[in-house]
């Protein structure tokens, strides 16, 4: 792919997991990175992130989403494009689910991605240039899960919020997709299998239904991101790419 130095990134949950990853993997293209969280990278994670710059937020919060973009914004002097990475996994039974913690999941999962959206378009806007935001989604979004509903349904949201970004935002030049990725051994799984009564049959059983038989690595998921990120997309939006292993294609 080609780099290209003059182009800036924001990944949001920046700082672990699928975030860490899609962050390098962008500086690998040539792009200047920024990342957000609520805390500093641990010490392996800023040797993998290099030179990234980190800002620190609660995407929850009012005005941080737009207080990040300008910080990233004044640092280097534009922003091309923006990765919706950071949320939190839910696991729990509808019935036992208490109103609070449904807030607490779409804050984060579904409401912060849609203001840091809106914020990062403003920005795009502003400098008249295009650019690209990619949403992470998740096999679930369009699979049903007992007991991760409420998760599924976070995700769902920002699948249908996609759509109308594209569309709306397109005539900007501002392409809006998301990628779906599988599951992973980034940090949310490995505390989901964990919980989990039996964590080696809990693994068993979620690669017996994956046909390619294995889980996705961060760097397959980075790759995706990528693509969505680069020229060479130029003509897709309104998309959303499963890197799956082939779940939701059964």
């Amino acid at each position: 792919m080609t780099t290209d130095s003059t182009r800036v990134a924001l990944v949001t949950g920046g700082t672990s997991g699928f975030g860490a990853e899609i962050a390098a993997r962008l500086q690998a293209d040539g792009m200047r990175v920024a990342v957000t969280g609520r805390r500093a990278p641990a010490d392996d994670v800023a040797a993998l992130l290099g030179d990234a710059l980190f800002v620190a937020g609660d995407l929850t919060e009012p005005g941080v989403p737009d207080r990040i973009v300008q910080e990233v914004t004044d640092a280097f002097g534009r922003l091309d494009v923006l990765v919706n990475n950071a949320g939190r996994r839910h696991a729990g039974l509808i019935v036992d689910t208490p109103p609070e913690e449904l807030t607490e999941v779409f804050a984060l999962n579904a409401i912060a991605a849609m203001t840091m959206t809106a914020a990062a378009a403003r920005a795009m806007i502003a400098q008249g240039s295009g650019g690209a935001i990619i949403t992470m989604l998740s096999r679930l979004a369009s699979s049903g899960v007992p007991t991760l509903t409420t998760y599924t349904a976070s995700k769902g949201a920002l699948a249908a919020y996609t759509k109308g970004a594209a569309v709306e935002l397109a005539p900007h030049d501002i392409r809006v997709n998301a990628v779906a990725p599988g599951m992973a051994l980034t940090p949310l799984i490995e505390d989901w299998l964990a919980d989990q009564p039996d964590p080696e049959k809990a693994l068993g059983d979620t690669l017996a239904d994956i046909p390619l038989g294995r889980l996705a690595t961060p760097a397959d998921v980075a790759a995706a991101v990528a693509y969505l990120a680069s020229p060479e997309a130029a003509y897709v939006t309104g998309a959303s790419i499963a890197v799956d292993g082939g779940y939701t294609a059964r």
